[in-house]
C-alpha cells in the first residue's frame, strides 16, 4: 500500500517545545469488559496514574486533568498528586470534556487533547505531533490520527474504525466497515485505521456541547461523525502505528508484565 504523503507524516511540527495544550482524560468506573479499570493497581500504581505520568512527558502539554463522574477515581487521582475535575454523566467522552473545559475555565485559545484513561503506553511524541498539527491548521476545528493497516490486521473487524481522508488531510468519513470499497480489487487505495486520539480547539468544544446527535453517528456508534455531519472540519495527522489500549483484564495483565520487565517507561 502506498505511504502517506511526506507532508502528512508524523513529526514534531512547529515549535515542538511550546506548551500550548491541556490534556483532559475522560474516565469512568463502569465497564462491561473491565469494571473499575482506571483503578487497577497490580503495578503498585492505579492505571490512571500511569496514563497521567506518561502525558506529563509531552513537550506540548502544560496541564493534564482527569475528568470523571466517579468519586473513587477522583479521590485516587488527587491521592497521587494529579489533577481531577468531577463532571455529570454523559453519553460520550467529548461531551464530558466539554463540561470539564468549561468548569476549568480554559482560555479560548487553548488546545484540548482527549486521551483515554486506558492508554498508559501512548507515545508522548504522538500527542505532540497531534497538537502541533492542529496548531498549524487554523481552518480545522479539531484533529485526529490515522494509521495504515498492518499486513496481518483485519480491515473487516468492526471494532477497528476505518477512515477516508481528503487530499488536504481532512477527514471525509469514519466507519466500522472497510472503506473505501475497492470495487476492482486493484489494491491502489490505502485503507486507514483510526487510533482514536483527538485534539480540539477549546472554542469548538464549547460548540460541540450543543450539537444534536446525528443519524450516521447513531448508526455507526462513532461520536466523531457528529462533527462531520454538522459540517465541522477534522484535520488528520498520520502516525506509523496506534498505541495499545487496555480493554480487558487480559490486556491489562500483559501491560503489567511489560511494565515489570522494564519494557514500559516508568
Amino acid at each position: 500500500m502506498p505511504a502517506p504523503p511526506p507532508s502528512a507524516t508524523l513529526n514534531p511540527g512547529p515549535n515542538p517545545g511550546s506548551r500550548k495544550a491541556v490534556v483532559l482524560i475522560p474516565a469512568r468506573f463502569a465497564s462491561t469488559r473491565f469494571p473499575g479499570k482506571p483503578l487497577a493497581n497490580d503495578t503498585g500504581r492505579p492505571l490512571i496514574q500511569h496514563v497521567v505520568e506518561r502525558l506529563d512527558a509531552c513537550a506540548t502539554v502544560k496541564r493534564v486533568v482527569v475528568a470523571t463522574d466517579d468519586q473513587r477515581i477522583h479521590n485516587a487521582v488527587l491521592a497521587f498528586g494529579g489533577a481531577s475535575v468531577m463532571t455529570g454523566a454523559h453519553d460520550n467522552g467529548t461531551a464530558r470534556l466539554a463540561e470539564a473545559a468549561a468548569t476549568l475555565g480554559l482560555d479560548d485559545d487553548t488546545l484540548v487533547v482527549n486521551v483515554q484513561g486506558d492508554e498508559p503506553e501512548i507515545p508522548p511524541a504522538t500527542v505532540d505531533a497531534l497538537v502541533n498539527g492542529l496548531a498549524a491548521d487554523p481552518g480545522a476545528d479539531m484533529a485526529t490520527l490515522a494509521a495504515v493497516f498492518g499486513p496481518h490486521e483485519d480491515t473487516h473487524d468492526p471494532n477497528v474504525v476505518k477512515m477516508v481522508i481528503t487530499q488536504q488531510n481532512r477527514a471525509m468519513y469514519f466507519s466500522r466497515s472497510p472503506i473505501p470499497f475497492d470495487r476492482d480489487q486493484a489494491g491502489a487505495q490505502t485503507v486507514y485505521k483510526h487510533p482514536g486520539l483527538y485534539a480540539y480547539r477549546k472554542t469548538f468544544l464549547d460548540r460541540y456541547a450543543d450539537l444534536a446527535p446525528t443519524p450516521n453517528e447513531q448508526a455507526e456508534k462513532l461520536e466523531q461523525l457528529r462533527v462531520l455531519e454538522h459540517g465541522f472540519v477534522i484535520a488528520v495527522i498520520h502516525a506509523d502505528a496506534p498505541h495499545p489500549g487496555i480493554d480487558t483484564p487480559a490486556q491489562y495483565a500483559a501491560f503489567v508484565a511489560r511494565q515489570r520487565s522494564g519494557q514500559v517507561a516508568n
